[in-house]
């Protein structure tokens, strides 16, 4: 904000103009902050305002790609997790019984190619001389598409994560025996075990077939599996 809140009406093609513009006048009148003084400065910030946004879209794409990743992963057969209505889901051209999930496949794809923006913004602007050029126009294409890409990447996502059913999962399968190794592990250390001796003593006991979870260890502390402080997440955002 500090970067783009500084007029630059005055700046021309990057020289300045012999008109005796009250530069301080349109700053106040326009709304902004200060003034951008230097006008070689206020014409070569074309672009970097558009690649930090950029940036910002792309950290948020990311967040959501690797989500898109995890519930395309946790919804396949060998896992199970997370179940999806037929609305979200297409049928496979040769297997009958399959269900895609393409609506986070093409929300994965879309995230990744926007993350890509930044870069492209970068190889447009980044061999320029001084002053202003036409290759700036092409920024405002792709800036101002994948704003709105972004804006409906996120309605898609609140209502397909709204809809994605959470199965639950039969721990007591034997798939899921080692799930709590480290768990044991930390109740040996909590009964005065060394970590060294308790890691030991459970590796041992996997090795040779003996292994038995204690699946009794409850995760307590704020943040952690059992106690996900969702309040005090939502108490951070305003509204």
């Amino acid at each position: 904000q500090k970067t783009v809140d500084q007029n630059p009406l005055g700046s021309a093609a990057g020289y300045g103009s012999s008109f005796s513009i009250d530069r301080a006048f349109t700053t106040k009148a326009l709304g902004f902050s200060t003034l951008k003084y230097n006008v070689v400065a206020a014409q070569m910030s074309r672009g970097k305002s558009e690649r930090t946004i950029a940036m910002a879209l792309g950290s948020v794409c990311n967040t959501l790609a690797r989500f898109a990743m995890d519930v395309c992963l946790y919804n396949s057969q060998n896992f199970g997790f997370v179940k999806f209505p037929d609305e979200l889901t297409t049928g496979s051209s040769i297997m009958p019984h399959k269900k895609n999930p393409d609506v986070f496949e093409l929300l994965r794809g879309k995230c990744n190619k926007i993350q890509a923006l930044q870069t492209e913004m970068t190889f447009i602007t980044n061999n320029l001389p001084s002053g202003y050029h036409r290759d700036f126009q092409l920024l405002k294409e792709t800036m101002i598409t994948s704003i709105e890409e972004v804006k409906d990447i996120l309605d898609i996502f609140n209502y397909a994560i709204a809809q994605t059913q959470v199965q639950t999962i039969d721990l007591n399968d034997p798939k899921y025996l080692y799930l709590f190794t480290v768990d044991n592990i930390n109740t040996l250390v909590e009964q005065g075990m060394s970590f060294r001796e308790a890691y030991q003593k459970i590796g041992a006991e996997v090795q040779n077939g003996t292994y038995k979870p204690d699946t009794s260890k409850q995760h307590t502390h704020l943040g952690s599996m059992g106690n996900l402080g969702l309040d005090e997440i939502k108490a951070k955002f305003p509204g």
